[in-house]
């Protein structure tokens, strides 16, 4: 098992050490539930009045604590408790899964397929015509990449992950369990003979650099053109991008949050959990979307919208303060 002192721990933060515990740490463990060989967070103020009951023998913290650390305890007081605490994990996260072979017998690789140096598949998995996978890349078994799509270096794509034709994937990326890139666009339109006809899907999805898509998360294909998820944008779980939506750097995405088609993201935008933005709308950058909203219009850029339809943040709160005032008067 890994373990460090409180002072090894401190300056692998950069951190100031306040206090001085004789505990070697072993792992971390939120506050409620820590042992004295373990190190826990506080990052924000209201949190203080639970370190008092914690056995946690080391905290990592902001500057502005407002309390002591006690006897045989210690606080690491950084600039971002929050930041610090994710190399406090790092320190500690297993390795992951391992592979025997860099390339399991049981995968199978078309033989005009280009693999990088140093890339690791894993069992069962299928590599279709054409595809290139760059450097030091791991896709894990029971992974699907299809004909000529593209995966860049040092790109995760984990178990039952598929990848279909054409796609293209940057570096750095991570392609959580079951999540698809590339299925077809929800595209139909009423026809006499048929009911509903489809209409075909034959663009394709990009994917920049450092983009993390959830499990079982979905980014369909374009219509003609291509979907795009920008450099660096993190993509919860059950999350659905609709067709020749178009995403910035740096976006959110949280769980069971939808783009319907043809949305367009501007950089650093936030979707909160189960929001719903309306086919052909376009979010400023730097633009909030509350949890649960539902967006029917343009957002311009910074703005932050609640409630269902969404609209801004300051009217949505008047709104909700008034019905309850109507209710409370009955």
């Amino acid at each position: 098992m890994k373990s460090y002192s409180v002072k090894e721990i401190s300056e692998k933060l950069n951190g100031e050490l306040v206090g001085f515990t004789s505990h070697n740490i072993f792992s971390p463990e939120q506050l409620e539930l820590a042992n004295n060989d373990q190190i826990s967070f506080i990052g924000n103020k209201k949190y203080e009045k639970l370190w008092a009951d914690s056995k946690a023998s080391v905290a990592v913290v902001n500057t502005d604590i407002a309390i002591e650390p006690g006897d045989n305890r210690a606080f690491i007081k950084v600039a971002n408790a929050d930041l610090a605490m994710s190399k406090v994990l790092e320190l500690f996260a297993p390795a992951p899964p391992a592979f025997d072979n860099e390339i399991h017998g049981t995968a199978v690789i078309h033989e005009t397929a280009v693999i990088g140096e140093g890339t690791k598949i894993g069992a069962g998995c299928y590599v279709g015509p054409n595809v290139k996978i760059g450097n030091n890349t791991t896709v894990y078994p029971n992974a699907t990449i299809l004909d000529e799509s593209t995966i860049g270096n040092n790109t995760i794509i984990w178990s039952g992950a598929v990848i279909r034709e054409r796609c293209h994937i940057g570096s750095y990326c991570i392609i959580h369990p079951n999540a698809t890139i590339g299925a077809d666009g929800f595209g139909f339109r009423p026809c006499p003979q048929q009911g509903l006809a489809k209409i075909p899907q034959i663009g394709n999805v990009v994917i920049g650099n450092g983009v993390e898509i959830g499990a079982n998360s979905c980014v369909d294909r374009g219509k003609f053109s291509s979907t795009i998820v920008g450099d660096g944008c993190k993509i919860d779980n059950l999350v659905q991008i609709g067709h020749n939506s178009v995403l910035g750097k740096f976006c959110i995405m949280a769980g069971n949050s939808g783009l319907a088609g043809s949305v367009t993201l501007g950089n650093g935008v936030i979707i909160g959990g189960s929001a719903s933005i309306k086919d052909h709308t376009t979010i400023g950058n730097g633009a909030t979307v509350g949890a649960g909203s539902g967006v029917t219009g343009d957002i311009p850029a910074g703005k932050v919208m609640l409630g269902y339809p969404a609209v801004e943040a300051r009217t949505a709160l008047k709104q909700w303060a008034m019905l309850k005032r109507m209710a409370e008067n009955k």
